[in-house]
């Protein structure tokens, strides 16, 4: 089956393993996109987050616009911004202004809140978010196709509500739903035509819903008279890459199992495994669940999810401090140097290149010999001079 090229980025929360200085942790985070920015990765999404220690970007849109100043191609989305843990009506301003500083280098991609914690700290009741959600985005988006809003909830009212900037990008800024496990995601992404971040889609669950995932979000879209494209549809999964497995499985020693960790305590996620590492490492790659390795298991695994998805736009590395700094910026580098051309349409007319000058290999070393020969013939053939040139004569030396 064919694919259409894939794009590559991260999605950045971020995991930050505790312990560190935290203003040198987001100077990490912004050098890491700096870096993919170089090697010609297409995508950062920047994550919301208010507590639990690890995740410490409270406003992706202020880390946004600052990184943005220091990039050139890369493109950002908030990864995801909360919904209801914001009027609508600013939500939808700041996004244009965002829009407008980055002349459309932006995607708005929302969700209903991870954090339990989170939501505690505003007195919002969790089983209300995903509804929450669904009202503000509806408001947001009337007001981003520019129509005048009034309405009311019970956490929020609009009246006369209108933004004073259009959108840069036309017709208007990408939309994102942010989707793991429940069908919610897809049926909302399909309702307002919006892009999906499948965020679980190594995980055996979130690997098993991918295709029915895309089904829900074509029938939604259907019904609703939106169009959806596999183009805009975007996969995440934790990987780390080194030159050996070995080398790899030596690095994540960093952080590994501290992430896992404070996914127990945060997240929900099954109970610490009872086995050595390497052996933990080796049953996370037999089911995909997470990459630990090579360049080689990197595009496997890339193939297995074209295969289970039939087919997506954009891979996101999920951004866990799984490794140390250096190992992580050379994990990246490994990854554009050695998988991403393979999705892209770039390796095989390379292939396909030196197959045949190497299936005619003594033609062109015949010619080539003959033209060398040629030229010595018609160099030798006048008194040591070639066709056109003038040898010059000898100096005498002055020396005896």
């Amino acid at each position: 089956m064919s694919y259409p090229p894939l794009r590559f980025g991260v999605f950045l929360a971020p995991y930050h393993k505790l312990g560190q200085n935290p203003s040198l942790l987001l100077q990490r985070d912004l050098e890491l996109i700096r870096h993919m920015d170089r090697l010609g990765y297409d995508e950062a999404w920047i994550g919301e987050h208010h507590s639990g220690g690890w995740e410490i970007i409270a406003s992706p849109e202020v880390f946004i616009a600052h990184a943005l100043a220091q990039t050139r191609d890369i493109r950002f989305g908030t990864g995801v911004l909360s919904l209801p843990y914001h009027h609508p009506l600013m939500v939808a301003d700041r996004i244009v202004l965002l829009d407008h500083l980055a002349r459309g280098r932006v995607s708005f991609g929302f969700g209903p809140g991870q954090l339990t914690s989170d939501a505690h700290m505003m007195g919002i009741d969790t089983s209300q978010q995903r509804r929450m959600m669904g009202e503000s985005l509806e408001a947001i988006v009337r007001l981003l196709e520019g129509e005048v809003v009034s309405c009311r909830s019970d956490w929020f009212q609009l009246q006369d509500a209108r933004l004073q900037l259009r959108p840069w990008s036309q017709p208007n800024v990408e939309l994102a739903v942010a989707a793991s496990i429940s069908p919610a995601g897809p049926q909302l992404a399909g309702r307002f035509g919006a892009a999906m971040l499948s965020v679980a889609a190594t995980r055996e669950q979130g690997f098993d819903a991918v295709g029915y995932h895309w089904s829900v979000l074509e029938e939604s879209a259907r019904l609703h008279g939106r169009q959806v494209d596999r183009r805009q549809w975007r996969l995440t999964g934790p990987m780390h890459l080194a030159e050996s497995v070995e080398q790899a499985k030596k690095d994540v020693r960093f952080g590994l199992l501290a992430y896992e960790e404070y996914l127990r305590q945060h997240v929900m996620y099954p109970e610490a495994p009872d086995m050595p590492l390497d052996e933990y490492i080796d049953g996370k790659n037999a089911t995909g669940s997470m990459i630990i390795g090579t360049p080689e298991m990197a595009i496997r695994q890339l193939e297995r999810l074209q295969e289970q998805s039939g087919g997506f736009g954009c891979y996101l590395f999920s951004g866990i401090d799984l490794a140390d700094f250096p190992a992580t910026l050379r994990s990246y580098e490994l990854f554009a140097q050695e998988v991403m051309p393979h999705f892209q349409g770039q390796i095989k007319p390379l292939q396909d290149s030196h197959r045949w000058t190497t299936e005619h290999s003594e033609r062109w070393t015949s010619q080539t010999a003959s033209a060398i020969g040629k030229a010595m013939e018609e160099y030798g053939g006048d008194e040591g001079s070639g066709p056109g040139l003038e040898m010059p004569e000898p100096q005498q030396s002055n020396t005896s």
